[in-house]
């Protein structure tokens, strides 16, 4: 899966001379928290999200009124709040390695740009999104996990047990823990859940969790 896959093409962008009640306006309406800023030739000069534009305003202890507050904030413009240099990537990246650069940078989007043109933009929600469709969240069936012998052929036999049993892969994660152990959680429909508990067991490999249903509970609190 590559960024170009994941990226909203064509975001929507502002000017330096915007200002920050401009900008705050377009946040809204679009329901975003990122805004590319290019110049009039359409390069990317900047970038404004929406802790830019918290960080901008008077402090709730200010003693400026309302409307003076409005008015300073019709008059603040991009170009004095806007972050730069930007960091950028292009389409044809790996999703996992603009992953990777967003956490290391410790940044929630990086605009996409091939041949100096900005083309989309990638962020930290549609990473999210793309997770939970590659682990198979969200979709009926067992989910179970096993950790890897070091020796080939275990994937397969996995693979086999889940065909045996009726079912077929939907998704499928290998990962390692701190201890480097490795490990593949699979998603599997169609299959019954007491012979697939069953042919998983006689594998030689630790089966660690299976479930068919999820055994937690999302609450919220107020």
């Amino acid at each position: 899966m590559l960024v170009r896959d994941r990226m909203t093409p064509n975001p929507v962008t502002v000017s330096p001379d915007t200002t920050h009640r401009q900008a705050a306006e377009m946040m809204r309406e679009h329901n975003i928290h990122h805004l590319p800023v290019v110049d009039k030739r359409g390069q990317l000069v900047g970038i404004v999200v929406e802790e830019d534009l918290l960080h901008a305003q008077p402090s709730p202890a200010t003693t400026l009124s309302i409307y003076e507050i409005h008015g300073l904030l019709s008059k603040l413009q991009l170009k004095d709040i806007m972050q730069r240099p930007v960091h950028t990537i292009n389409s044809d990246c790996p999703l996992e390695e603009a992953a990777r650069i967003m956490l290391s940078l410790d940044i929630g989007c990086l605009p996409v740009v091939d041949h100096d043109k900005l083309v989309g933009i990638i962020t930290d929600t549609d990473i999210f999104r793309a997770l939970v469709e590659l682990m198979g969240g969200g979709q009926e069936g067992i989910r179970f996990t096993i950790q890897l012998p070091d020796k080939p052929g275990t994937l397969a036999q996995a693979a086999q047990a889940v065909a045996n049993a009726g079912g077929n892969i939907i998704a499928a994660t290998a990962w390692r823990s701190e201890t480097s152990s490795a490990y593949i959680t699979i998603k599997e429909r169609g299959a019954n859940f007491a012979q697939l508990q069953q042919a998983l067991k006689a594998l030689d490999v630790e089966l660690v969790d299976i479930r068919e249903k999820p055994d937690f509970v999302q609450k919220d609190y107020s």
